[in-house]
């Protein structure tokens, strides 16, 4: 595949490219009710995401709504499944804007990438990483780059050995490292993910390091509590005695 050969260039990502499956790009309908899911699931883990995104469908039979059924939706009735105010607002606010603005998934799919970031963040409570998202998921853009992302910037931190003190200095870095995937970065961010999400030891190894390191620090300094506290009493017992 043309992706792979030209990432590929780059050794350190080619080693974990090697370690999955071929990701495929794919082009969706329904791009506002992909852009609330997207919403709905913001700060939630993949399983937690997927109870939400039933429960939602459940409320329109199973099938998947229109923008003007979902804006017909009481707030209350979104809030009923378990969506924060904000979140319920949002998903609100982006069907309206779908409606006002006629924006159609033909339209979209026409626009550059530019624009569409321009256009959906104009929406109150959708920033440009959730905009980033629908190019790569929704409309299956090939070279788009989420900086902002977390895991993104775990695994490249971790793979490239970048400090991550520093946010600014590291973004920077990261921008740097990504130029050379041009024109596919939106697949090497997938191969990032996919390397995060299947190989936790490649995060915990660290953790796992540091944690031993504590309890080896911990072990020693309780004998040494010990042997002191020792000393202590088997002085006050020999003044004692002398006394």
């Amino acid at each position: 595949m043309q992706h792979i050969d030209h990432l590929a260039r780059d050794k350190k990502l080619k080693k974990i490219i090697d370690l999955q499956q071929p990701h495929v790009l794919n082009k969706r309908d329904n791009i506002c009710l992909y852009l609330c899911y997207s919403i709905m699931s913001q700060q939630l883990s993949t399983r937690v995401a997927e109870v939400f995104h039933q429960r939602f469908v459940n409320l329109y039979g199973g099938q998947e709504p229109a923008p003007s059924q979902i804006a017909a939706t009481p707030f209350e009735t979104l809030r009923g499944i378990g969506l924060s105010n904000a979140k319920a607002n949002y998903v609100l606010n982006v069907c309206r804007f779908f409606i006002e603005e006629k924006i159609t998934d033909e339209a979209l799919h026409t626009m550059s990438d530019d624009d569409v970031i321009g256009l959906l963040t104009r929406i109150k409570g959708v920033g440009r990483w959730t905009v980033e998202m629908v190019l790569m998921f929704a409309l299956g853009r090939e070279d788009v780059f989420a900086v902002d992302d977390l895991g993104i910037q775990q695994a490249i931190c971790k793979i490239y050995k970048i400090d991550p003190a520093d946010k600014r200095a590291m973004k920077e870095q990261m921008l740097a490292v990504s130029k050379k995937w041009s024109p596919y970065r939106t697949y090497a961010c997938r191969y990032l993910w996919g390397w995060k999400d299947n190989t936790p030891e490649a995060v915990a190894k660290p953790m796992k390091k540091e944690m031993k390191k504590t309890r080896g620090k911990s072990k020693n300094a309780k004998p040494a509590k010990a042997q002191k506290a020792k000393k202590k009493t088997a002085k006050r017992r020999n003044t004692a005695k002398a006394k």
